[in-house]
């Protein structure tokens, strides 16, 4: 067992239908931003041919799952319409799922519509910023037809998210907005939660989430780290997202630690070399 006698035990499986996913060991999963102003990918997958080349390089490095999305949610980033978001995205998660058949598929977005016509091209799983709160339609289609969900922590939107950090207590009030979200999905419901890095938190607040991740353990559910390359790294390095591969690492390995299910990552390899490595370790309470 992976972690064995960890104090910060979650829930350990997810059923899809006839198949188990065992987060015993974290998953990987690699993002893939089909957009032209993504903070540190924006552009690089601008035809199909480049983004199912890269989809299948973090396939060989090992990602259990592709994170495909089309909006960028850095801070300030421009709006884009439903029609455009799907265009962006239909047609790569589609040549994915053709290609790599197995692998779990997760669309990146807060739209209801766009969900579903990337379902139908073969996305597995939604990944919600906004935990259904900027689609009122999203819980209850993913309750409805059981779809596969990640919801991640997030107030406002990303136009103005940033102006929404007030918080008398941090770890209460993300795990507390989180879960009543989702309220209406059910215990058994395939439910993995985000408490959203970097999104309505500032940098010091993105800290003090990560000193005291092991608290989302209590919620009895996979729970991701999504730091990736973010500016509370290469702002406290005072570097650039380019250069911030070693210390996306040295975080990703704290947040495994903490208990985290799912590292979302750009780097898939070194990712993956963290699990491997991490996964001949004991820790003991």
């Amino acid at each position: 067992m992976f972690l064995k006698d960890s104090p910060f035990s979650t829930k350990q499986s997810v059923k899809i239908g006839d198949k188990i996913i065992d987060f015993s060991t974290p998953k990987i999963m690699g993002v893939l931003n089909v957009t032209p102003d993504s903070f540190f990918d924006g552009g690089k997958h601008n035809s199909l041919e480049n983004a199912v080349r890269s989809a299948e390089k973090m396939i060989a490095s090992g990602a259990d799952f592709i994170d495909v999305g089309g909006y960028s949610s850095r801070p300030g980033a421009q709006e884009v319409c439903m029609e455009e978001e799907m265009d962006r995205t239909t047609p790569v998660v589609e040549a994915i799922h053709k290609s790599f058949p197995d692998v779990q598929i997760s669309i990146d977005t807060f739209r209801k519509k766009v969900a579903e016509e990337n379902f139908n091209k073969g996305a597995t799983w939604v990944n919600d910023i906004s935990a259904g709160n900027l689609d009122h339609k999203m819980i209850s289609w993913i309750r409805e037809y059981n779809i596969p969900y990640i919801a991640m922590h997030m107030r406002g939107n990303p136009q103005n998210m940033q102006s929404k950090c007030n918080y008398h207590n941090l770890i209460k009030e993300v795990i507390s907005e989180l879960t009543y979200s989702v309220k209406a999905l059910s215990s058994e419901h395939p439910l993995i939660l985000d408490p959203g890095f970097g999104f309505s938190k500032t940098l010091e607040q993105n800290y003090e989430l990560m000193n005291n991740l092991e608290h989302f353990g209590s919620l009895n559910r996979p729970f991701i780290v999504g730091i990736s390359r973010k500016s509370m790294i290469y702002k406290v390095l005072k570097t650039s997202p380019n250069e911030a591969l070693n210390g996306t690492t040295v975080l990703n390995t704290l947040g495994i630690l903490k208990g985290a299910s799912v590292l979302r990552v750009h780097d898939v390899r070194q990712a993956k070399e963290i699990v491997e490595l991490l996964g001949r370790l004991e820790y003991k309470k």
